[in-house]
């Protein structure tokens, strides 16, 4: 699929979530970006700057592998940045509000509509 552009967020929100297609790929953004969230906040409240590098780090870390390996896609962050940060936070707030079932039927539609 080639390089999408996008004028709003609300453009970009689907397409964010197509690219997360599979649950799998999104419970693996979600661990990775908590878990870099949390040795984030743990090192600067123990005065250690360097685990600021936790988030971004374990974020992509484990983030970009799951795109390959289980999207077999590239990451939406490519050409759209504070969105993709943006809907990574939404989808995250989502899923841990139960939501996830929600994302699984905007990728399906996005996809059926794009591809």
């Amino acid at each position: 699929m080639s390089q999408q552009t996008f004028e709003s967020y609300e453009e970009f929100w689907p397409y964010y979530v197509a690219m997360h297609s599979r649950a799998a790929t999104r419970w693996v953004h979600l661990t990775g970006t908590l878990t870099g969230l949390a040795l984030t906040t743990y090192g600067l409240a123990r005065g250690r700057k360097r685990y600021a590098l936790a988030l971004p780090l374990i974020g992509y870390g484990t983030a970009w592998p799951a795109h390959f390996l289980i999207e077999k896609n590239n990451p939406a962050t490519l050409g759209n940045h504070a969105w993709s940060l943006r809907g990574d936070a939404q989808m995250i707030r989502m899923m841990l509000a139960g939501r996830d079932g929600e994302l699984a039927d905007t990728a399906a539609r996005w996809l059926a509509e794009n591809r």
